[in-house]
């Protein structure tokens, strides 16, 4: 089960980071060997699953990320698309490199009621030496609607 970083001495160094491939970095989070960040306690998702080129995430949104008219705030659909897709890329990445978000885009198709457990699904469309785009989607666990989509460019570095 996954857990959380409580503060910054919890995450993995950058050295420890470079010495495995992101597909075991995504998957000791997952396994709870090492934590992952908290923004996701904070906005009320987790990672659910890992696998080479595919991550996903589950959550609910809740009161706490509403706009003002108490609907899902964009900037969670948002952020919820960016942890997957770029979470994907990650799967991706060789030892000894990192990545980075360097752009993404939402569609937000509809709104998801406070309360509905939803997934999102982030997949690779291409890793290469230097740039990862992946493309993603939110849809509801119980009745499969989609929600929103999303796609994303990151860059890759290689450091070690």
């Amino acid at each position: 089960m996954p857990r959380i970083a409580q503060s910054p001495d919890d995450l993995l160094a950058l050295p420890e980071v470079l010495k495995i491939s992101g597909l075991e970095f995504m998957q000791r989070i997952l396994d709870g060997t090492n934590p992952g960040p908290p923004i996701g306690e904070t906005m009320g998702y987790g990672l659910h699953a890992v696998e080479n080129g595919r991550v996903v995430f589950r959550g609910a949104p809740q009161f706490n990320v509403t706009n003002p008219l108490g609907t899902v705030h964009g900037g969670w659909y948002g952020t919820l698309l960016d942890s997957a897709m770029a979470c994907a890329v990650m799967t991706k990445v060789q030892q000894g490199s990192v990545y980075t978000t360097l752009e993404f885009k939402i569609n937000i198709l509809r709104a998801i009621p406070l309360g509905t457990q939803i997934d999102c699904v982030g997949v690779i469309d291409h890793v290469g030496r230097s740039t990862g785009v992946a493309h993603g989607e939110i849809r509801g666990v119980e009745d499969n609607k989609l929600y929103a989509t999303g796609s994303t460019t990151c860059i890759v570095m290689k450091l070690a």
